[in-house]
């Protein structure tokens, strides 16, 4: 692949796969403390991971969500090469 547009476009999907993943597993941790809090009774530090992670959850998806799709588009109009 000697396109640098394709080369930058390669690096930002994988970036943006690993923000999904990470920010995903951050949700799913969260909603984990979530339940073994309301299970065991809530205490601050419950509170304080579950607030953690649910910020930095979103921190890293809403970015890697919106350039998703961007390199989803670019990717769907380099195959139909239409703009």
């Amino acid at each position: 692949m000697s396109d640098p547009v394709l080369q930058q476009r390669a690096k930002v999907a994988g970036w943006v796969s690993k923000g999904l993943r990470a920010g995903s597993a951050l949700y799913v941790m969260a909603s984990v403390v979530f339940f073994v809090g309301f299970m065991t009774g809530f205490t601050q530090t419950f509170v304080t991971l579950i607030v953690i992670m649910m910020v930095v959850g979103s921190i890293l998806l809403a970015p890697a969500m919106v350039f998703h799709y961007g390199v989803k588009a670019a990717d769907r109009a380099d195959r139909n090469d239409t703009w």
